[in-house]
């Protein structure tokens, strides 16, 4: 997951969203993880070298209270060009200047408060810097709110001029997306007031992150040694892949059962971000939140379209691997909890932090010597804050801005799953420290699109690095089986909620409220079609809508979809050796915005407009489960 530029850059630029044989643990990390209480430490309390060094953007918060303070002067200079865009394109140049050294600002600020708030969400100081940030950022949204009605009312002549002046060539882009946005750009006053609204429309998304990360608590259930665990959002994929089916089916249950006690809440949580996003799309005259949030990516609605038809077209291979995972587990039919742990338990793997580290780092060396001395920053000046703790947001991400290192939030258990994650987050983190390295800060903050390809193309490389190594058997059918699943999870499981995010919109679009029975019967309806007869769902996964973040991020979960048609295509390139596929990779990672997200795509290697990419990957995919069936014998 990529939160990279995740403020919006407001005014003078443009509008954008914001947004898994055992081995014995050692080092350190390994030390400390066997060591654990059954109870979370605090963040305070975790190895400093396991925590990620954000001090270097801010010594303390009375630096970060002055760079706050300072807003206002960046303010006024950027509203000191009102009423002036028209006085020809030296001004023109200067005011998006103006706009850049704001945006850069707030963008550092928001930065290190969402980071220092994210280590441990429960602390309400961290919090109101966060809060303080957005709101002054909603402040700072609605005084610049003039600048693209103001500069779409000069004269077609003047535009003209513009698009053609020397001193404007660099904001050509820019410039011809302004123009592109023409139609859904509203009149100053109501730039002003949706400006203003911002902070006002991120609440759905605030309270559901506040909820699900600081206040909701899961119960405390047995693992297969009768050891009782505190359920964590962190630990409940350790729980899934147990061997020990008894295992799995309590925490699926303490975990639904949990959500299930606040549905009415959460339906209304989702229910006004949904409205939100409608809302917006209906005042600025876009034919639906779909195609108002693949606007701001110039992405067709076909697209999106395109990809469901796709993976539904493909649906049959996945039955296959679900039939083939039921036989494998001496099952007639499989619940939804048997859907992670592996085919082969006796082969549960267990990876060291160190361990994890020298994979990833091995497994990246096809791209090049640049790209690893590179990737070593990650780890000499502490990117990553490792290991899970009270309070910590749950998940992974790679997030930061063009001042600051792109740092990765890990929760690591020390699961194959978990190195995984790693990979992909520093393939989030390297594609942006590439790109800024490489562009001026105008032109870094690369599309939301493009985020989930690098990431996935890093896990495609480490699964042919450890498939590519593995001698034990037992070992083997566990990774082809964690590539089944990589592909259930990222392109089949991603459309699905893509699809339900569809439905959800436009149900909201129809004017039918999102009540909690509406939601679950929907998405277990939904559920149903994309698992098929070999599974024979828990009524629980009804509840499953009401766990998953994706659904506040306005038409995101596609993309990990498209991401990963592009990495399948994109790691086989790399992995050929070929120096010219190898090149277009590279320059890939350092492309930013500088072009359109299908165009960059397709210069890399990939056509994502069509869905031959999602074609090519999954009949890798049914490749796979045929190679997965014929070694299990």
């Amino acid at each position: 997951m990529n939160l990279s530029g995740q403020i919006i850059r407001v005014g003078v630029v443009k509008r954008r969203k914001s947004p898994y044989i055992s081995r014995k643990t050692i080092g350190k990390i390994g030390e400390y993880m066997m060591t654990t209480p059954q109870t979370l430490p605090l963040h305070s309390e975790l190895p400093v070298e396991m925590t990620w060094d954000i001090e270097v953007i801010y010594p303390d918060q009375t630096a970060w209270e002055n760079d706050f303070t300072a807003i206002g002067d960046y303010l006024a200079a950027a509203v000191a060009f009102r009423g002036r865009l028209g006085e020809g394109p030296a001004v023109l140049a200067e005011a998006f200047r103006a706009g850049d050294r704001l945006n850069r600002l707030v963008e550092k600020l928001y930065t290190y408060a969402h980071l220092r708030s994210d280590e441990d969400t429960s602390i309400s100081a961290h919090r109101a810097l966060v809060d303080r940030a957005s709101a002054r950022y909603a402040e700072i949204s609605g005084a610049l709110s003039w600048f693209e009605p103001e500069l779409l009312a000069l004269p077609k002549a003047r535009l003209k001029e513009y698009l053609a002046a020397p001193e404007l060539q660099f904001y050509l882009r820019t410039l011809t997306e302004i123009l592109r946005d023409q139609p859904h750009t509203l009149s100053d006053k109501e730039e002003r007031l949706l400006g203003l609204a911002s902070d006002v429309f991120a609440s759905s998304a605030r309270i559901f992150s506040q909820f699900n990360n600081a206040d909701l608590k899961f119960p405390v259930i047995a693992d297969e040694q009768g050891r009782e665990k505190e359920l964590t959002h962190g630990n409940y994929l350790n729980f899934m892949e147990s061997p020990a089916r008894e295992v799995r089916h309590r925490a699926f249950n303490a975990m639904y059962d949990t959500y299930a006690q606040y549905r009415n809440t959460l339906a209304t949580t989702l229910f006004g971000e949904i409205k939100t996003h409608t809302l917006t799309a209906q005042l600025r005259h876009y034919p639906s939140a779909l195609a108002a949030s693949l606007h701001e990516d110039n992405v067709p609605v076909a697209v999106y379209d395109n990809l469901i038809v796709a993976v539904r077209r493909h649906l049959p291979a996945l039955f296959r691997y679900f039939k083939l995972r039921a036989k494998a587990l001496q099952l007639d039919r499989i619940d939804m909890f048997d859907l992670y742990n592996p085919l082969v338990p006796e082969c549960r793997v267990e990876v060291s932090w160190e361990e994890a580290c020298r994979w990833v780092r091995e497994a990246l060396r096809p791209l090049g010597e640049e790209y690893g001395a590179k990737l070593d920053l990650a780890f000499s000046r502490r990117w990553i804050d490792v290991l899970e703790c009270r309070g910590k947001r749950s998940g992974a991400y790679s997030g930061g801005c063009y001042d600051t290192n792109p740092y990765v939030l890990l929760n690591f258990t020390g699961t194959l799953n978990d190195a995984f994650t790693l990979a992909h987050e520093l393939g989030h983190s390297l594609h942006s420290y590439h790109s800024r390295e490489a562009q001026d800060y105008h032109y870094a903050d690369y599309r939301i699109f493009v985020a989930e390809v690098a990431s996935t193309t890093n896990e495609m490389l480490l699964h042919h690095y450890l498939l590519d190594r593995c001698t034990d058997r037992n070992l083997r059918l566990y990774l082809l089986n964690h590539h089944c699943d990589q592909f259930r999870g990222t392109i089949y499981r991603q459309t699905m909620f893509a699809e339900f995010e569809k439905l959800l919109h436009a149900l909201v679009e129809a004017d039918t409220p999102l009540t909690a029975d509406l939601l679950c019967r929907e998405y277990f309806a939904l559920n149903a079609q994309y698992h098929g007869d070999a599974v024979a769902p828990d009524r629980r996964i009804a509840m499953e809508w009401a766990r998953i973040p994706h659904f506040y991020y306005d038409f995101y979960v596609y993309k990990y979809a498209t991401g990963l048609a592009a990495a399948a295509q994109l790691s086989r390139n790399i992995l050929s050796g070929a120096p010219d596929k190898l090149t277009a990779y590279l320059e890939f990672l350092k492309a930013g915005d500088t072009k359109d997200v299908l165009d960059i795509m397709k210069d890399a290697g990939v056509n994502l407009a069509t869905p031959a990419p999602i074609d090519a990957a999954l009949a890798d995919f049914s490749a796979t489960v045929d190679q997965l069936a014929a070694e299990l014998g």
